[in-house]
């Protein structure tokens, strides 16, 4: 049986709608994507990829996407646990303000972030005096990537905090667990799953961000520019196979890294299942 029989009908309809909206919108430019690299051959992609700036477009793009992962891992989950077990004044508030990088367009994101963070901002003009440097610095790029990806985590481990009963971590006290051991016995294997799926997804959304970026960064060469700002700028200058060459090397470093975290997830849930 390819298929378990169900009450509602239309399952060739849904199946057909769902492979159409799928190859429209992710495989048909991948295809093209892939199709125009393989046309190039891989000789003129290697060569459009060797230019230093290239090289450190690319760099700061993923290693700020999984500083900023890491940080949303951490402070995430921390903030759903907050919200999923305790009350307190302005909870909801709180609650709501978690989903405000989704209804936000993210140029407007980073134009507020600007804004705060600059030398003569609200925030920046106290930062200032204390050498720290935000706006401009690829600190800033780690701010917006934090900014957009947090909701990620959080609305991923939130459910599971939830399901999670208080009691369980009631019945390991009273058999003389620490908290430290009830969290790292009890929690966090339950919690693993939705941990590792709210980084992927945090990581997946921070590597593709533009928007909150550009205005942040200061956009500066081989310093402060990320790779999809510099397709953009490849795209502008009519230099297609540079920007394909770019393109296919950012879908290949994420799927890698995307397979990975995949991978460690599947790893995960097999440990789990065998303690």
């Amino acid at each position: 049986m390819l298929r378990t029989s169900s009450p509602l009908p239309g399952f060739p309809l849904a199946l057909g709608l769902l492979l159409s909206a799928l190859s429209v919108v992710v495989l048909l430019p991948l295809a093209a994507l892939l199709g125009k690299g393989l046309a190039m051959g891989p000789g003129q992609v290697l060569h459009h990829l060797g230019s230093a700036r290239v090289g450190a477009a690319l760099l700061l793009s993923f290693r700020a996407a999984l500083i900023a992962a890491l940080f949303n891992l951490v402070f995430g989950a921390a903030l759903a646990w907050v919200l999923a077990r305790y009350r307190f004044p302005g909870r909801r508030l709180i609650d709501a303000a978690v989903d405000l990088p989704f209804a936000l367009p993210t140029a407007v994101a980073g134009i507020a972030l600007t804004t705060l963070y600059a030398p003569n901002g609200a925030f920046g003009r106290l930062l200032e005096p204390l050498g720290l440097h935000i706006a401009y610095t690829e600190a800033g790029i780690w701010l917006a990537l934090i900014f957009v990806g947090l909701p990620f985590v959080v609305r991923t481990v939130q459910p599971v905090i939830d399901e999670i009963a208080p009691e369980w971590e009631e019945a390991s006290a009273t058999l003389g667990a620490s908290r430290w051991t009830t969290l790292r016995r009890v929690v966090l294997p339950v919690l693993s799953p939705a941990l590792m799926t709210g980084f992927a997804l945090s990581l997946a959304r921070s590597v593709g961000e533009y928007g909150s970026v550009i205005f942040i960064a200061g956009n500066l060469p081989g310093k402060t520019e990320i790779a999809p700002l510099l397709i953009v700028i490849r795209l502008e200058e009519y230099d297609y196979d540079a920007a394909t060459a770019i393109g296919l090397a950012m879908l290949g470093i994420s799927f890698g890294m995307l397979l990975l975290i995949n991978a460690t997830q599947v790893w995960t849930r097999r440990r789990i299942g065998h303690v």
